[in-house]
């Protein structure tokens, strides 16, 4: 039996420690014991947020978090921004759309991110925008958009608030939601924070929170003044993923051993780095730039004159490893590689050089061992630091 290497942009692996967490003996989610572990673990995650807010718990995929920051900040006729370069983009779209929103899309070329002039330029003939949506982190290009530098045009150039999507990147990438302004900043567990599909997690700006007490939404299970009501206590309104919630812990517990959120994030650097220069060695086309290119997942174009779906599946049936596909106007053309959570630097040079041996076995023109090597001396530097 061989063991499927998962290379998906989400779900992704998850480490032993956490598994061992999660196994635990139940407990019910109102006692003591479970508001002990309520309390202490999502303090201990406010530091990958980057805020001093609660961190609120809802026991549901990153969508549902999504929809709560739409449902409960804006009204069925009220204006919104959403800015969107992929397919996660178009999610926040769909939501307020179905929600009655009056949607102004801000919408770039899929592979290009949104910029703080493209974003001002949009906002400057809008007179009454509630609130600003925007993706941090494009699952289905591997953009990452400048949410700081898109915070800053949203604070300067409009009265509505700004909500972020950072269900692919948080936990992998830097996030100071104090610091650079953002009033609504949501992920899910089953990416950069290591733990299955399941949970999601909703940080609520002071600013945000006025507003969301003036709108009453009629919602029941996403009402976040609900969840912020029972988070005071230590709980949370509803049945929460108690297992999850474990394992969560066990995270904070790795990243501590890790030397704390910083290291994890220039662990996720270091392999965004390794990728893109074996796939420049390889002489294979990255779809994003530089500038704009994810930390946790790297979209990359189909090898030149191979068939996409084939060597995909030719990957994962021979090799076991299992990459994604692209999404929508990207299908058969790219293929994504997720390097986020529980990855290291190990784990890009092992998948590297399975992907040459499926370009070899396709008569890829390369010589062996090139990608790699880019991938080693990208490790090695870092090492150095």
């Amino acid at each position: 039996m061989y063991r499927n290497i998962l290379r998906h942009p989400g779900p992704t692996p998850i480490p032993k420690k956490v598994e061992l967490a999660m196994a635990q003996d139940m407990i019910s989610h109102r006692t003591e014991e479970f508001v002990k572990l309520y309390r202490e673990t999502t303090a201990r995650v406010k530091p990958i947020f980057g805020t001093k807010q609660d961190i609120l718990l809802i026991p549901s995929g990153g969508t549902a978090a999504l929809e709560a920051a739409v449902v409960n900040t804006v009204s069925p006729g009220d204006e919104v921004v959403i800015i969107t370069v992929g397919a996660f983009g178009d999610y926040f779209v769909s939501i307020c759309e179905k929600h009655g929103l009056q949607v102004h899309k801000l919408e770039k070329e899929w592979g290009e991110a949104c910029t703080k002039e493209d974003l001002i330029d949009f906002l400057k003939p809008l007179s009454n925008v509630k609130a600003v949506f925007a993706t941090y982190n494009e699952t289905s290009t591997g953009i990452l958009n400048p949410i700081e530098q898109l915070a800053e045009a949203v604070r300067d150039h409009s009265d509505g608030l700004f909500i972020v999507d950072g269900v692919s990147c948080i936990g992998g990438a830097p996030a100071e939601m104090d610091k650079w302004g953002i009033d609504i900043l949501v992920t899910g567990s089953q990416k950069a924070m290591m733990l299955p599909p399941g949970l999601s997690f909703v940080a609520v700006s002071e600013r945000a929170w006025k507003v969301i007490e003036a709108n009453q939404t009629n919602a029941y299970y996403l009402n976040l003044l609900s969840y912020r009501e029972w988070a005071e206590k230590g709980m949370t309104p509803n049945t929460p993923a108690v297992s999850l919630i474990m394992g969560l812990s066990a995270v904070c517990d790795l990243i501590e051993e890790e030397g704390g959120f910083s290291k994890t994030v220039e662990r996720h650097e270091v392999m965004k780095n390794m990728v893109r220069e074996a796939m420049k060695a390889l002489s294979i086309e990255l779809l994003t730039s530089a500038e704009y290119a994810s930390p946790t997942i790297t979209t990359i174009r189909t090898p030149e004159g191979l068939d996409l779906a084939d060597f995909l599946s030719h990957l994962k049936n021979k090799y076991h490893i299992d990459f994604a596909g692209g999404l929508g106007p990207l299908q058969g053309k790219v293929f994504r590689f997720g390097h986020m959570g529980y990855c290291f630097p190990s784990d890009i040079l092992q998948a590297v050089s399975l992907i040459e041996a499926g370009l070899q076995d396709f008569s890829y023109p390369f010589e062996l061992g090139t990608g790699v090597s880019a991938a080693q001396r990208v490790y090695l530097s870092s090492l150095g630091k």
